[in-house]
């Protein structure tokens, strides 16, 4: 097995990829690691002996976060993300890893790695951390704008299984995250695929209202990206304003500063369970290989959970269990062209 990773994209490169990389590879001997970018700043920021399943591949170009992604994607082919898309492509990597621009990760993902059979729009799938701990993965999270109920019922089986073999969870409830809970809640997209989901064989539980996202109510919330990435930033936002508030308020005076010192083991074990650190990264469901995009702003630690969770990704042969999924459950979509 070999996982390629784009070592300058996210904001703690170079460091944070590659001492995530010498930490999963004593973890992990059995796999092996390319890393794509700058060597001399690899090098500079991990001054040990690497181990021999850690190798390096050069290049001076990197997509920045400003620039427009499918643009960039063209016009720096020989960028760290697209040379790492690129060995995916070509069966060099079993799947990459990047912390870079999201939208540029779609685009190699797209234009690049290309898609699975009878996809027609893919889906970026995180999962969010939720107050049982467990997490609920959310598909779409800001891939694909406008999805049609096809392209819905796509996600949730591709998420499902996902869930299933990746995530181990046995049999992943799936949710439509909607306005309402009843079945005829929602627009016309939502109406029309409830029907297809409950008819689909996953375990539809029904619709899903987002204030139950954080309970656990469903193990995927299905949705189309743009309904979903307002989710994901509403929810990163008040997590960060809420534990700044708390923050504020046990350091206010010398009496919550006593109080917050028997209460910070809580605390910290409350932080951790709403680290993204501790969930990996997204999986950009649909491609023909293995695609997880790594939060941007991810250390070390994160970047060993991202790492691990491209490994399980390749051990469960999930791009062939996908396909099959999709083959089986769901038609084929129509390209642009045929409609």
């Amino acid at each position: 097995m070999r996982i390629a990773i784009d070592v300058m994209g996210g904001d703690l490169a170079p460091a944070a990829p590659v001492q995530g990389v010498l930490a999963m590879a004593s973890e992990r001997p059995d796999v092996s690691f390319v890393l794509v970018g700058d060597e001399v700043k690899m090098r500079a920021v991990a001054d040990v002996p690497w181990p021999r399943q850690v190798t390096v591949l050069h290049t001076d170009s990197v997509i920045e976060m400003d620039e427009e992604p499918a643009r960039a994607v063209r016009r720096k082919p020989d960028s760290s993300l697209v040379t790492a898309a690129r060995l995916v492509r070509d069966g060099e990597a079993d799947a990459m890893v990047s912390a870079g621009s999201t939208g540029a990760l779609v685009a190699a993902g797209l234009l690049v790695v290309g898609r699975l059979r009878g996809i027609h729009r893919p889906a970026l799938a995180p999962v969010l951390p939720t107050f049982s701990g467990n997490g609920v993965m959310l598909a779409d999270a800001g891939a694909t704008m406008d999805a049609d109920s096809h392209n819905l019922l796509q996600f949730a089986v591709m998420a499902s299984l996902y869930s299933q073999h990746v995530l181990g969870i046995a049999n992943p409830r799936v949710g439509l995250l909607n306005v309402g809970t009843e079945p005829g809640k929602g627009n016309a997209v939502c109406k029309e695929v409830y029907g297809r989901l409950a008819a689909s064989g996953l375990n539809f539980t029904g619709n899903v209202e987002a204030r139950e996202l954080l309970s656990g109510a469903v193990d995927v919330a299905v949705c189309d990206g743009f309904v979903g990435n307002v989710v994901l930033k509403l929810i990163e936002g008040v997590g960060l304003g809420l534990f700044g508030a708390l923050r504020e308020v046990l350091t206010a005076g010398m009496a919550q500063k006593l109080a917050g010192a028997v209460l910070k083991p809580s605390l910290v074990r409350l932080r951790n369970r709403f680290d993204y650190a501790e969930y990996g990264g997204a999986p950009f469901l649909g491609v023909a290989g293995g695609c997880i995009k790594a939060h941007g702003s991810s250390d070390a630690r994160a970047w060993r959970s991202a790492l691990r969770q491209a490994v399980r990704f390749v051990e469960q042969d999930m791009v062939q269990k996908m396909a099959q999924g999709l083959a089986h459950g769901v038609e084929p979509a129509r390209e642009e062209n045929d409609k």
